[in-house]
């Protein structure tokens, strides 16, 4: 979950907003 929410942070970096917590 940890991972997850940093692979998150760079997503929305690109633009992708939250989308793999979805």
């Amino acid at each position: 979950m940890r991972n997850d929410y940093i692979f998150t942070s760079e997503s929305v970096s690109e633009g992708h907003p939250d989308k793999v917590c979805d």
